[in-house]
């Protein structure tokens, strides 16, 4: 038997094989809200594969992995049954954290282990490891501060200070400074990869630190890149092509979608990662120097109307929909209309909420049909048609400033077209600018109407009037 027919009858590379494959199955069903599911089962059964295929080489310590495999099971069953759908975002960046840190401790534990025994290692090794490290140690602080925005601990809007970027250089200098120390097997690499190591770890921080609130959903699908890639590097350091696999698909994967979500908002990643967007000086409303809002508000009776009597309504979902949690009662609402012969549809920014697909998320939650999710680019010419635009707590990505206002800080960013509606109904908790920290035009316009309130008590309302007109 040849070389190659050995290496597949080892039932270990059998695994890491199937486990590859399966990866990329899973993913291609990802692409499709319709076999979503079915695609995180394939993938999460490829992942079981694979941790079993490592347990059986019989290089672990059993009391240790069995410890960790209850402990990690137990804080991810936990997790998932209790977070909130609104909290989702902050959830993945905690567990992109989590890969990034890990990527960093196993690098830096392979490292620290052959300069124990006395072996020096070779270029291509200390190269990957402090690859590895650097990178995921980068990603791990910079989601814990993603974290820490999306969950309001710290403020959502950039955070800048004179210099800024002169200190990440000089951090970057010192990192690339060091690695180089420790690819050449400086008699004080291991110090070398420490100072690395650390530098990585603050510059994460400062790296995230002035990108807004409005930027967190290209800030997230980066840093699952930069943990893909530290994972494809960690596989490298030891040898395992499953790692190196599954990392590479979740570094291009990231960085294809970090691309999609910028070009969705007409922004360059380094417009993205060093534009401190947000960080203008904008006038919210009932602050100093707000502007002076003109507009018309309803009531939900008003708008069951509106809404009961419309031959197309299409719903514009937003941040303030999964704050309300109003997705189900959103679904009602759909219900009650199409049973008077209304055409309901829902028109989806891509970057609308706070991580990709994050209203798809919510409303497929909902059992909303996937048929009546529309993406951005087949939905804008509807609004033309369109009785009414429902926009339930979506501001920035329905601001007709984008379009016309050359000094506005998302001039050009494509926009859902809810004001060529006929009618237009925003609900909003107040008159507050949205997380971009910019007035809406859209609310002072002459077919606007707005409903004060929270949004699932409003579309109750809503609801309930609909049914009274039945």
């Amino acid at each position: 038997m040849s070389d190659v027919g050995l290496a597949l009858a080892n039932p270990v590379d059998i695994a890491y094989l199937i486990t590859g494959i399966c990866f990329i199955v899973g993913l291609r069903y990802l692409s499709s809200p319709k076999t979503a599911r079915l695609g995180n089962r394939i993938s999460a059964l490829g992942m079981l594969i694979a941790v079993v295929a490592v347990l059986t080489q019989g290089i672990v310590n059993w009391i240790v992995v069995g410890a960790a495999l209850v402990v990690g099971a137990a804080v991810g069953i936990v997790s998932a049954q209790r977070v909130k759908m609104t909290a989702m975002p902050q959830m993945v960046a905690i567990f992109n954290g989590a890969g990034g840190g890990a990527a960093a401790l196993v690098a830096a534990g392979e490292l620290l282990k052959l300069y124990q025994s006395g072996t020096p290692a070779t270029p291509d090794v200390s190269f990957t490891s402090v690859l590895s490290a650097v990178i995921g140690a980068l990603s791990f602080a910079g989601s814990i501060i993603a974290f820490l925005k999306l969950q309001e601990v710290m403020t959502g809007r950039p955070i800048t200070y004179p210099g800024q970027q002169i200190v990440n250089a000089l951090l970057l200098l010192a990192i690339l400074v060091s690695w180089g120390f420790v690819v050449a097997n400086n008699p004080n690499e291991l110090t070398f990869f420490w100072v690395a190591l650390a530098c990585s770890f603050v510059l994460g921080i400062l790296f995230v630190l002035p990108i807004g609130g409005a930027d967190m959903p290209v800030v997230i699908s980066l840093l699952n890149s930069f943990t893909g890639l530290a994972a494809a590097a960690t596989g490298f350091v030891l040898g395992n092509s499953v790692l190196i696999i599954a990392g590479a698909l979740v570094g291009a994967s990231g960085t294809l979608l970090t691309v999609l979500m910028g070009r969705a908002m007409n922004r360059s990643i380094t417009n993205v990662l060093f534009g401190a967007f947000g960080a203008v000086k904008t006038t919210a409303a009932g602050g100093a120097g707000a502007k002076e809002h003109n507009v018309r508000s309803a009531s939900a009776d008003d708008v069951a109307a509106m809404l009961a009597y419309a031959n197309e309504v299409i719903i514009v979902p937003g941040y303030g929909m999964a704050v309300a949690q109003a997705q189900h009662s959103i679904r009602e609402l759909e219900d009650q209309l199409e049973k008077r012969g209304v055409e309901v549809k829902y028109a989806i920014h891509p970057v609308a909420g706070r991580m990709p697909g994050h209203m798809n998320v919510l409303l497929a939650e909902a059992n909303v049909p996937y048929t009546s999710l529309y993406d951005m680019d087949d939905i804008n010419p509807e609004f033309e048609r369109a009785d009414v635009a429902l926009v339930v707590g979506a501001n920035d990505v329905t601001n007709p400033a984008a379009r016309s206002d050359t000094s506005s800080p998302i001039y050009g960013m494509p926009i859902l077209d809810v004001d060529k509606a006929a009618n237009v109904v925003v609900l909003k908790r107040s008159m507050n600018s949205g997380f971009a920290g910019i007035d809406n035009p859209l609310f002072d316009d002459p077919k606007t109407v707005m409903l004060f309130g929270d949004a699932k008590k409003s579309i109750d309302g809503v609801v309930a009037g609909v049914k009274a007109l039945s």
